[in-house]
């Protein structure tokens, strides 16, 4: 069964980058079909879907993050990590990685992902 960890800072401040790492068990990010995404979940609001990044290595961004959104992938160490730049109090949120047998770029149930990170806290302060 495969199992995602996030892993990063969970301070960053105002007009840093944000980078985030997923690192995968039990299973390959190379594998076909699936996509491996960065999700997040501002305080009293829905899931928000930001990127993803497919087992061909070809990537997917959100429309409103894509000017400060980077995803990237290290086969070898079997982990994809998420770059936020210019980050503001608004990006704080519960940052999680999930996996999915297609791409989705709208969210509308957890389950729509087989697999997730239990998630990390990213506040934004100086």
């Amino acid at each position: 069964q495969v199992q995602l960890q996030e892993s990063g800072p969970g301070l960053v401040k105002p007009s840093q980058t944000l980078s985030l790492t997923c690192t995968v068990s039990g299973g390959s990010i190379t594998t076909y079909p699936y996509y491996w995404s960065w999700i997040r979940q501002p305080p009293g609001k829905g899931l928000e879907w930001m990127g993803s990044i497919a087992y061909s290595g070809s990537t997917y961004y959100s429309p409103s993050l894509k000017s400060r959104t980077s995803i990237s992938r290290d086969t070898v160490k079997n982990h994809f990590t998420l770059q936020l730049g210019a980050v503001s109090p608004e990006d704080q949120a519960v940052y999680y990685c999930a996996r999915s047998g297609r791409l989705r770029t709208v969210i509308t149930a957890k389950s729509e992902y087989d697999s997730w990170g239990q998630g990390t806290q990213v506040t934004v302060s100086s």
